[in-house]
C-alpha cells in the first residue's frame, strides 16, 4: 500500500470532494462552494489524480459516485465535521458543566470574597465543582504552572507579567486595628503611632511592610514586634496586647468583628491608600469557555469595585 504524506496534500481539496460527492454535479458543486467552475473542474481533475479514481463517473441520468467515491463520502462527512468542530470555538452550558474550577487566595480573602461567587456560580452551573487549592507563598507560579484557573492577590507578579491578565474586585484604604483598651484607641498621632509596637501580616515572609516604606518617606521608622504569615490570626494576637496592625480595612472589620479589638484611622500624615484586591488567571485559560463564563460573573459580583 502507497504510503501517503499528508503535508504533499492539499487538505482543502476534501471540502470541494464533499461537495463534488454531494451535489454529483460540478456547476452545483462551484455554486455551493461559491467557486467558479472552471476552479472546481480543476479541483476535481487534482482529486483524480489524488485517489487514482474517477470519483464522478458519467452515466445516461448525468453523474454518479464510483464505487470508491460510495464508500469515501461518509467517513468525508464525519472527517470534515469533526475538523470542523475542533476549529469551532468551544460553547459552555453551565447547566451541563461537570468540571472543576480551581481557585487560590489567602484564607480571609477567600472567606470575604469567594463565598458570594461561589452561590452565584452554583446558581447556574449546579455540578461545577469548585475547588479552593492552599495558596503557596508562590501563587503566580501556581497560575503559570496551570494548577488553578485563579488566584486570589493584593500583590502583583514578577515574572512573565504578560502572561498574567486580573480584574479588580475590590479596593478600600488601610486602618489600624488594635485592642480596644490600646490608649492609642483613644487618641493617635504620628507621633505615638511610630513608637507604638506593630505587628504586620507578611504574605511573602520577606523583606520590609509597604508602612515601613509609607514611614520612610516621611522620616520615620517603626518598631516591629511581630510578622504573621496569615490574617486568620491577628485578632488572636492582637486582642488583650498593645500590638497593632495595618490593615485593609474591608479584612479589619473581619477581623474586629465580635471581638475586643477597634478600628482606628490612619494618622493623618500617613496618605491615604488605594489597597486594590484582584482575581488573576493566566493566559493559558484566558480563552477556556468555562473561565470566560467565570469572568463574566466575577464582572457582575464585583462591578461596583473598580
Amino acid at each position: 500500500m502507497r504510503e501517503v504524506n499528508l503535508r504533499s496534500v492539499d487538505l482543502n481539496l476534501l471540502v470541494v470532494l464533499q461537495a463534488l460527492l454531494q451535489e454529483r454535479h460540478v456547476s452545483r458543486a462551484a455554486e455551493k462552494l461559491a467557486m467558479s467552475q472552471p476552479a472546481v473542474s480543476r479541483a476535481l481533475q487534482r482529486l483524480r489524480d489524488m485517489f487514482d479514481d474517477h470519483l464522478l463517473v458519467r452515466t445516461r441520468d448525468g453523474y454518479d459516485l464510483s464505487q470508491r467515491a460510495e464508500e469515501m463520502l461518509p467517513r468525508l462527512n464525519g472527517l470534515l465535521q469533526e475538523a470542523g468542530s475542533l476549529i469551532q470555538p468551544q460553547a459552555f452550558d453551565p447547566s451541563r458543566a461537570t468540571g472543576t474550577l480551581r481557585m487560590t487566595g489567602l484564607d480571609l480573602e477567600v472567606a470575604l470574597y469567594i463565598p458570594k461567587l461561589t452561590k452565584v456560580l452554583h446558581a447556574e452551573a449546579p455540578n461545577l465543582q469548585i475547588e479552593l487549592v492552599p495558596q503557596t507563598a508562590d501563587h503566580f507560579g501556581m497560575l503559570d504552572q496551570g494548577d488553578v484557573h485563579f488566584s486570589l492577590t493584593g500583590l502583583a507578579p514578577d515574572f512573565a507579567v504578560d502572561q498574567f491578565h486580573r480584574t479588580v474586585i475590590d479596593r478600600m484604604n488601610s486602618v489600624c486595628v488594635m485592642d480596644k483598651n490600646n490608649p492609642l484607641a483613644h487618641g493617635m498621632t504620628l507621633e505615638n503611632y511610630v513608637k507604638c509596637r506593630h505587628g504586620m501580616v507578611s504574605i511573602t515572609g520577606k523583606g520590609p511592610g509597604w508602612m515601613d516604606g509609607v514611614l520612610k518617606s516621611l522620616g520615620h521608622s517603626r518598631r516591629l514586634s511581630l510578622r504573621l504569615s496569615s490574617f486568620m490570626s491577628v485578632a488572636e494576637f492582637c486582642e488583650g496586647t498593645d500590638l497593632v496592625f495595618a490593615l485593609p480595612e474591608r479584612l479589619a472589620e473581619h477581623i474586629c468583628n465580635g471581638r475586643d479589638l477597634v478600628m482606628r484611622p490612619m494618622p493623618e500624615e500617613i496618605p491615604v491608600s488605594d489597597i486594590r484586591f484582584y482575581l488573576y488567571w493566566h493566559e493559558r485559560h484566558h480563552h477556556d469557555p468555562m473561565c470566560v463564563w467565570v469572568r463574566g460573573k466575577i464582572s457582575e459580583l464585583f462591578q461596583g469595585a473598580v
